[in-house]
C-alpha cells in the first residue's frame, strides 16, 4: 500500500457512499480542497452532460418528496421568508 495514498488500491471497488464516508473523516482544509477540486472539475461539463446532472438531482429531489424524506414548504411563504431576510 502507498502510504501517501492509503484507498489508492481500494479506489476503483469504492462506491460513491463508501468515499463520501472516506472523504467525510478528512478534516475541514482537506475537505474543502477536495470540495474546490471537484467543483472545479465540474467545468469541464458539456451542456448536455450538465442538463443531464440537472435532470438526475431534479429525479433524486422528486424522490425524497415522495418518499417524505424532506418536508415542502409553500412558494407564499419561502417568498416571504426571503422578503424578511433582505429587510
Amino acid at each position: 500500500i502507498d502510504m501517501l495514498h492509503p484507498f489508492a488500491p481500494r479506489c476503483d471497488a469504492m462506491t460513491v457512499d463508501e468515499l463520501r464516508r472516506e472523504a467525510l473523516r478528512l478534516d475541514h482544509a482537506a475537505r474543502a480542497k477536495l470540495a474546490h477540486d471537484l467543483l472545479d472539475s465540474l467545468d469541464d461539463l458539456s451542456e448536455s452532460e450538465i442538463e443531464q446532472l440537472w435532470l438526475q438531482e431534479a429525479v433524486r429531489r422528486h424522490d425524497a418528496i415522495v418518499a417524505g424524506e424532506v418536508d415542502t414548504i409553500p412558494a407564499d411563504e419561502v417568498v416571504a421568508q426571503a422578503r424578511t431576510a433582505r429587510g
